[in-house]
């Protein structure tokens, strides 16, 4: 079954083609059906997550899965949340993942509660219509630490520091990221939906 990815963000994309190899699905990524980004105007994951995959179905007529994903820091009442992408250009810097950790580690340069949350919401629909779209939440809680460490992952990772490795994701090899990341999470979830309901 082919099934569009409501995102552009070529991270994510090799992540949850990976992570989606069991069920023989193949993931194509919306631009590779020049398909253009929906609009976010939400302040959750999951009101996101359902507009980005109602758009690429509906503009590909293919079922789609879109993932939408943050930053919650606990010390800024769970911000930056759906804004995590964003993050850097409210701080004057330019868009992109290596700003986004300069503007945190900036912002929490005098912060002592460093327990932060990455959460990924994962929804997929059959169709625009789809009145039952799957969704999946995966979750993984850690702490900020003061500076990078490692060089594999993207976004946060290097900066998302969790007790049970003792490690920063980025410190992680990819495998084992990807199983125990919030993205993982989510996605064994949306797996086990989707062999339940779709298949």
């Amino acid at each position: 079954m082919k099934i569009v990815l409501a995102s552009n963000n070529k991270g994510k994309l090799a992540e949850l083609r990976a992570m989606f190899e069991p069920l023989a699905f193949e993931l194509v990524a919306q631009s590779e059906l020049g398909i253009g980004e929906a609009a976010e105007p939400f302040h959750t994951f999951v009101e996101n997550a359902l507009a980005k995959a109602r758009h690429a179905s509906a503009q590909s007529g293919l079922p789609a899965l879109a993932d939408d994903a943050g930053l919650c820091v606990d010390a800024f009442g769970g911000l930056p949340g759906v804004d995590t992408a964003h993050y850097a250009m409210q701080y004057g810097y330019a868009k992109g993942d290596d700003n986004n950790v300069l503007a945190l580690l900036a912002q929490m340069r005098e912060v002592d509660n460093r327990r932060a949350a990455l959460v990924s919401t994962l929804v997929a629909v059959r169709s625009p219509q789809d009145p039952e779209p799957l969704i999946a939440v995966g979750r993984v809680v850690g702490e900020i630490t003061r500076e990078p460490m490692g060089s594999h992952g993207f976004g946060f990772d290097p900066v998302m520091y969790i007790p049970e490795f003792g490690q920063t994701f980025a410190q992680l090899p990819p495998d084992v990221k990807n199983a125990s990341s919030h993205r993982g999470r989510a996605a064994r979830a949306m797996v086990a939906l989707m062999r339940e309901r779709w298949l």
